[in-house]
């Protein structure tokens, strides 16, 4: 009898190989099928959708524990770890792409500025079924236990059925509070915005620098968004596409340039 190969899925993050975070999600993929993880060897927030190309890129061997997976730390960028393993670590394309589980919010316009998320669209680019998972929690020590059930349910999902060609999923899960999630809910990106300073300082030469703040303002209001669920303790699920078109403004163009 021929053995059936059993799914392969890649594993990645931009919190770092050793972050709390993906060694979770390590550990749900192992239920799933053959596992490799090739992660940034050190943290890699906010990097978006940046690549490395003025600089060279390493990609060793780093097992943190015992598991079956296999893993290798890179020096670049999530986006990187995506490009690296699938063109030159695999030895065949993977059947699933997961990056996470981020440390932090990477709903509504997060998503832009997330190397999770870029994780993730870089794997709808290479033609992979791909899911960015982001914990509403930035501490070290965050609680991942009450969403690993969830994070498995559609993982396994996306493995059976797929997804539409060009996107993926960004799942965002709110910070356990002692009390069940209320389910998984599909949903759109909320239209929100950083209102966002700067505080400036001097270092002790009398040089200025800098420390970039802000907060998020929620412009939305709508009950069919990602922060909407999130905050009525829903798992959010926005399908993201890396076509940047504003199709339903094309017309509008046409008639503001006359062409």
């Amino acid at each position: 009898m021929t053995k059936v190969a059993k799914p392969l899925i890649l594993v990645t993050n931009d919190d770092g190989v050793t972050a709390p975070g993906i060694r979770c999600l390590i550990r749900i993929m192992n239920s799933l099928g053959d596992v490799v993880v090739v992660a940034p060897d050190s943290p890699q927030s906010g990097m978006g959708h940046a690549i490395t190309i003025h600089d060279t890129l390493r990609c060793e061997p780093s097992q943190q524990d015992a598991g079956p997976q296999t893993e290798y730390a890179c020096s670049g960028t999530p986006v990187d770890c995506v490009k690296l393993a699938v063109h030159e670590i695999l030895d065949r394309t993977p059947d699933l792409i997961v990056s996470g589980i981020n440390h932090g919010s990477n709903a509504s316009v997060n998503v832009i500025y997330s190397g999770t998320m870029s994780a993730a669209v870089e794997g709808a680019m290479q033609k992979v079924p791909s899911i960015g998972f982001s914990l509403l929690d930035y501490s070290w020590e965050a609680d991942f236990t009450a969403a690993e059930p969830f994070i498995k349910q559609i993982a396994e999902s996306v493995l059976a059925k797929g997804l539409p060609a060009g996107v993926c999923l960004n799942v965002n899960i709110p910070k356990a509070n002692g009390t069940p999630y209320a389910g998984v809910k599909v949903c759109r990106q909320t239209m929100g915005h950083w209102e966002e300073d700067f505080d400036r300082r001097l270092d002790p030469t009398g040089k200025p620098y800098y420390w970039m703040r802000g907060h998020f303002v929620d412009s939305d209001g709508g009950d069919d968004s990602d922060i909407w669920a999130l905050n009525h303790h829903y798992l959010s699920v926005v399908p993201i596409q890396f076509d940047l078109t504003a199709h339903h403004s094309l017309a509008a163009v046409h008639g503001v340039l006359g062409v």
